[in-house]
């Protein structure tokens, strides 16, 4: 039995892939990332990862201004090496066009990154990926962890322009109440109801 070839792209090219190259290796898997030059695949989500977004994006999309939209699961643009995909992002709304053709935004678009912390990338979701954010200048991130039962623990981060990290304000267990990006007013405890 001949076992068969492996796919160009499970080679990187010298330096690392860029982030136009997700738009060109044909046939790799769906929501590959790239962080620091190397693609990275996603794991099978989780129940819990799925009813968070089923509370968080359709609470955001009824909060947010007009001037601002919602998308789960898209990539965004850092720097050359890296393209991550955040759970959810809030951006501008210029940067979504009338044919939503896009496979990715820039990050100079995007006003807040969610990441839904799943077992097997807990090391990038929290450590990497908010490096990331803050030093793109994404200026609202939030990490979001399984609490007791299932219910979602949201801790927010506001990025800090001069260091250009991002500072912890507050921690959230059955209710988001922020003034920042925008008014925010979400009942976490609507995930038992799922």
């Amino acid at each position: 039995m001949t076992a068969e070839p492996l796919p160009a792209w499970a080679f990187p090219p010298p330096g690392g892939f860029t982030a136009d190259d997700l738009d060109r290796i044909p046939d790799l898997p769906p929501h590959t990332e790239l962080i620091d030059g190397s693609l990275v695949f996603v794991s099978p989500q989780r129940s819990f990862h799925s009813l968070v977004m089923d509370v968080l994006v359709p609470a955001l999309r009824a909060f947010a201004p007009m001037s601002l939209r919602v998308r789960r699961e898209m990539s965004v643009v850092l720097n050359k090496k890296n393209r991550p995909e955040p759970d959810i992002l809030v951006l501008r709304a210029e940067a979504v066009s009338a044919e939503a053709e896009e496979t990715g935004f820039q990050a100079a678009d995007v006003v807040l990154a969610v990441e839904v912390v799943s077992p097997e990338s807990e090391d990038r979701d929290r450590q990497r990926k908010p490096q990331l954010y803050a030093e793109a200048g994404i200026p609202h991130f939030w990490l979001v962890e399984k609490g007791e039962v299932r219910r979602p623990v949201v801790q927010v981060f506001e990025l800090n322009s001069v260091t250009r990290t991002y500072v912890p304000t507050g921690i959230y267990h059955d209710r988001l109440k922020l003034p920042a990006p925008f008014t925010i007013d979400i009942d976490l405890t609507e995930i038992d109801r799922l």
